[in-house]
């Protein structure tokens, strides 16, 4: 499954600089709104869904290699750490869906655990 697949299937707003990401695969998913819990769950160029928009989403996401960060609930991140995020390489996606209904529909899509 590419990240260019969930983009479009989820309808995602991309809110880094684009990117191709029909190139990015996406091995495994994880969502979580505690960052210690990501930290130990979440496994290297997955996918993560939170609620969280602050910037340490940013640093947790670029610690663990992630290829996206799905933010749900329309739960927009400032400007800078939408900044902070392109400087670090890593992808934000906003949508206006909860986080159980963008991991219900990612599971439907193939993307597990592991």
């Amino acid at each position: 499954m590419t990240l260019q697949e969930i983009v479009t299937q989820l309808n995602l707003t991309c809110l880094t600089k684009p990117r191709d990401f029909s190139t990015v695969e996406i091995q495994s998913g994880y969502a979580s709104d505690l960052l210690s819990c990501v930290m130990a769950g979440a496994r290297h160029h997955g996918v993560w869904v939170t609620l969280q928009s602050h910037s340490n989403i940013v640093a947790v996401a670029a610690l663990l290699e992630l290829s996206a960060v799905i933010i749900t609930e329309n739960a927009r991140p400032d400007p800078e750490t939408i900044n902070k995020a392109n400087e670090e390489g890593v992808n934000l996606f906003l949508t206006d869906k909860p986080t159980f209904w963008v991991v219900g529909k990612l599971w439907e899509m193939g993307v597990r655990d592991s």
